[in-house]
């Protein structure tokens, strides 16, 4: 958290976590968000980072998010672009061996049978280029049974029980767990957080700053909102996280 004290210097960036601080929970931006970001460009460059594909950051940024910031970081930075330009790709395929992934996948899947939940859709595992995506409501869930899920996780825990369980069953294999959004969890390597975006800006900027809003323990956004080379900023939704930039970047 910045004082009020706090005075800018040099070359900065902002980097946006999308849900939650840019768009509602899988939903598309807002053309004020757009129009903030477009302005938010003019002082200073601006990038995001999310958990989810490549393809999924332009259904909820836009086609041309590649036109809207200057650098793009899906996956948690696996798969990162400046201004239109590929500059890095890594993939758990070359991480997790056949037989570990096989072991993994078989233990989720008997997890979700024995899951005492009141909707169960479809597509519980995704397997993205740098992690392995769980959801056990499903992705296919509709978005008010994406909400109904969401409470009922707020009162039992059901994502932070199961990612307990994996955490010990699977602890040989060196992974974290990540909560985010609404109704799933993202299980990769260890280091392979957002953190690993930062590894294209280190020594380009003399300030990093990174607005989430899922910055507590558990959170997708803990460890980037905590690393030391990186000014955090807690959010509660896309107008909270206009209105803290503006009172830093717009004076």
């Amino acid at each position: 958290m910045l004082s009020k004290n706090h005075k800018m210097k040099g070359r900065i960036i902002a980097l946006f976590d999308v849900d939650g601080t840019l768009t509602p929970a899988r939903l598309q931006a807002s053309e004020e968000t757009h129009k903030f970001l477009r302005e938010l460009r003019e002082r200073i460059d601006v990038g995001v980072v999310g958990g989810s594909d490549f393809p999924k950051q332009q259904e909820q940024l836009g086609e041309n998010v590649l036109d809207i910031v200057d650098y793009s970081f899906s996956e948690n930075g696996l798969v990162a672009y400046k201004g239109k330009t590929k500059i890095g790709e890594n993939s758990i395929r070359d991480y997790m061996s056949q037989k570990d992934y096989n072991e993994f996948v078989n233990f989720v899947l008997k997890y979700i049978v024995d899951l005492d939940i009141p909707v169960k859709s479809g597509t519980f595992i995704e397997l993205r280029t740098g992690m392995i995506n769980v959801s056990p409501i499903g992705r296919n869930c509709t978005y008010q049974q994406r909400l109904d899920f969401l409470e009922l996780d707020n009162k039992l825990h059901i994502r932070e029980k199961m990612v307990n369980e994996l955490r010990t069953r699977f602890a040989h294999l060196n992974l974290t767990f990540s909560i985010g959004g609404q109704i799933s969890f993202d299980v990769f390597p260890n280091g392979w957080s957002k953190i690993y975006c930062l590894k294209y800006l280190e020594g380009k900027y003399d300030e990093i700053h990174f607005f989430g809003d899922k910055t507590m323990e558990g959170g997708n956004d803990y460890e980037i909102f905590n690393d030391k080379r990186v000014i955090g900023h807690t959010v509660i939704n896309p107008v909270d996280t206009e209105k803290q930039c503006k009172e830093l970047f717009f004076k």
